[in-house]
């Protein structure tokens, strides 16, 4: 190529640059000077061109608090502002009543919208970021196989039975690094659970490994350049999807060989997991059904494991509470025989833990926010949300807000006795059409743990422990905790 034809190009591609940025800059900030009617859009500022104020936005914090970012937009701007975020102008709302309006409104006046690399290593089937039909067909599967699942004897056995494994290699450990055994727990559960593997199993292995490239690679940078967390947790997923499939693909050969043997189908079905009463679910496609199993892995398996950490921490701070528990589940215990199975009815005279569990959520807010985009212009008191906008329903602010509850910043489960859980001011698994379908079975492996944990150890955690949001939520460390064996 010759030198002028050299220049040339550098020239259109420095243009096409020029361009490029300039019209990134001139959608960034033409919607600061929107007006429709006698409404306006709410107050706020869009920050740097292009990047906006993401930056800032996703600073980390402690999870039990609203972090510097709300903090002072809330202050200067309102509990509604707008903003630029994730290369998106952004309606910020940490105000109950609108966050409450946009959950209840879901693909009616607001959609789920994700940003785009999420998509790519999720899957466009993945319930998480579906919309439309697409969401009710997978939502209503999962919400039949959790009615199905969460009181039969076989799933709370493998509770039981993962939780006394787990408690059991700590006996002679003066410490373990607690997210870490909880996640080991969650994964042995639900993989148990989902696909009827083992912990053993050389499936299982795999498994992991490759999950936890995936969930790596889901709260990295999202640049799909080989070697990058991003692109490896693409090709994990591929993989994970590949075993899947095949798993699948066993499971029906196993099928048609004992459907030749018998006609009783209910009796040779040997496995009773989440995989064999989707194998009969004729409303997803196949690659729903792989997506589907993906899902509740990822549930299963990071976000039930953050709670019970959460429950763990927040105990540690408050011995009255602790004690409380403790009495609880002893009470439960002096009236079953040595070794026998918790039940059903034992989980719901669980009273007082699950008051622990949702101060733990609130105080700890798990998932600080979530994407909505507004499918219309709609009209709240005297503002404006644009259509097309991304909308950031900020659920932590609503769980920390003083006005909603006494004491916010305090970690006080006795509040439950008389607050109602299911109202607008607590929604830790969203709520609306997308409200968490598998919550219950995270509630479910928390109580069950906790179960054994108070009646064989004593702990607690390190000072400058907590838990951090990035704004996806972790502890800085890991959550070591020091053990003492002291079975009742």
């Amino acid at each position: 190529m010759s030198g002028g034809s050299t220049f040339w190009l550098l020239i259109l591609v420095v243009m096409f640059f020029i361009f490029l940025v300039g019209r990134l800059i001139l959608n960034q900030y033409s919607p600061l000077f929107l007006r429709v009617g006698p409404t306006t859009l709410p107050k706020g500022s869009f920050g740097w061109p292009v990047l906006g104020e993401t930056l800032s936005f996703l600073n980390p914090h402690p999870s039990n608090s609203l972090g510097a970012f709300l903090q002072y937009h809330c202050s200067r701007y309102g509990k509604v502002f707008k903003s630029h975020l994730f290369l998106s102008p952004t309606i910020v709302s940490c105000d109950e009543e609108l966050n409450y309006f946009i959950l209840q409104n879901e693909g009616k006046l607001f959609e789920c919208s994700y940003p785009k690399p999420i998509h790519g290593i999720l899957g466009k089937s993945s319930m998480l970021v579906a919309v439309g039909d697409t969401h009710k067909r997978l939502r209503s599967v999962a919400v039949s196989l959790v009615t199905i699942t969460k009181s039969k004897p076989e799933f709370l056995h493998d509770i039981e039975n993962t939780s006394i494994r787990v408690l059991r290699l700590w006996k002679d450990k003066p410490q373990v690094i607690f997210c870490k055994e909880a996640r080991k727990f969650t994964f042995n559960v639900i993989v148990k659970q989902v696909l009827g593997l083992s912990p053993d199993e050389p499936q299982t292995t795999q498994i992991l490994e490759d999950f936890l490239t995936f969930m790596k690679g889901l709260i990295s940078l999202p640049l799909y350049i080989p070697g990058t967390p991003y692109a490896r947790a693409v090709k994990a997923r591929i993989r994970i999807s590949a075993t899947v499939k095949a798993i699948i693909e066993e499971r029906r050969r196993r099928r048609r060989n004992e459907d030749g043997i018998s006609t009783n189908k209910s009796t040779t079905r040997s496995n009773s997991d989440f995989l064999e009463i989707l194998l009969d679910v004729d409303t997803l496609s196949e690659d729903e059904k792989v997506s589907f199993v993906l899902d509740s892995l990822l549930g299963g398996y990071e976000t039930t494991s953050l709670l019970m950490a959460m429950v763990v921490y927040f105990l540690a701070q408050s011995p009255s509470a602790l004690q409380q528990v403790k009495v609880e589940h002893q009470n439960i215990r002096r009236v079953k025989k040595k070794d026998e199975y918790l039940n059903w009815e034992d989980y719901n005279k669980m009273e007082f833990t699950q008051n622990v569990i949702n101060e733990a959520m609130r105080c700890g807010n798990i998932v600080k926010f979530v994407h909505r985009k507004a499918l219309k212009d709609v009209k709240f008191r005297d503002y404006i949300i644009p259509s097309g906008w991304k909308v950031l329903p900020v659920i932590s602010a609503s769980h920390l807000d003083p006005s909603l509850h006494a004491n916010a910043l305090q970690f006080h489960p006795w509040r439950w006795e008389s607050e109602d859980q299911i109202c607008k001011r607590f929604t830790p698994f969203g709520g609306g059409s997308r409200c968490c379908p598998g919550s219950e079975l995270g509630r479910l492996e928390v109580a069950f743990f906790l179960h054994h944990l108070v009646q064989n150890f004593r702990w607690r955690t390190e000072d400058d422990e907590q838990p951090m949001a990035y704004p996806y939520v972790e502890f800085k460390r890991g959550l070591p905790i020091c053990l003492e064996h002291c079975p009742i």
